[in-house]
């Protein structure tokens, strides 16, 4: 997993409320294993028309999006089934971090462990930000995870919360698997030592 630094970049604005996981990849990529090629299938329902050429004016098909790496969402992004292709679609399309004013659980849980980090911001700062990107597409952004701070374009900058152990594991580019695997030395010395006899 790549590790999460500081980024900074212009902002693809999403910003419908309720998007669930069929809408950010349909049922039908799901037997897709190849992450890297998921990217084409992102919103595929909204971003193509039905002979399979692209919507030029679907937000993601417009040149100035492309190159974004954070998406500014509605609220509840990724409620809905718990598919682990949305994030993975998320990611091969570009995106390291997805701003809303909330997510749904399994969504956030599922982003988190494949290197995308979900941001949660008030309602007033998530519509000021959404307003000066939307005004301005070429307008940057800038995400500090070590500080758990965004620095909107006028300079304004707002704090997220976000679990100590999840930013740990993004900073460090691991999963909870990779977490625990890079504890297996400690876990075997600790298993031997509870295995030796107890002397009298």
């Amino acid at each position: 997993m790549q590790p999460f630094e500081r980024i900074t970049s212009h902002v693809v604005a999403l910003p419908n409320d309720d998007v669930d996981t069929d809408q950010i990849i349909p049922a039908r990529y799901l037997k897709i294993t190849d992450r890297a090629n998921l990217g084409d299938a992102l919103f595929a329902d909204w971003r193509y028309d039905a002979n399979g050429a692209p919507k030029p004016d679907f937000v993601l098909n417009r040149p100035e999006s492309q190159g974004a790496r954070v998406l500014i969402a509605g609220r509840n992004f990724g409620c809905g089934s718990s598919r682990e292709h949305a994030p993975w679609a998320l990611v091969a399309w570009g995106f390291r971090a997805v701003i809303s004013t909330a997510f749904a659980d399994i969504f956030r849980s599922n982003a988190i462990g494949n290197a995308l980090l979900p941001i949660v911001l008030d309602p007033a700062a998530h519509a000021r930000l959404l307003a000066q990107v939307t005004a301005d597409p070429s307008a940057q952004v800038s995400i500090d995870l070590a500080a758990q701070s965004v620095t909107f374009p006028d300079g304004e900058v707002q704090s997220f919360p976000i679990d100590p152990f999840d930013r740990y594991c993004l900073l460090q580019g691991v999963d909870r698997l990779g977490f625990l695997l890079d504890l297996d030395a400690d876990i075997t010395r600790f298993e031997h030592i509870q295995t030796q006899p107890i002397s009298a």
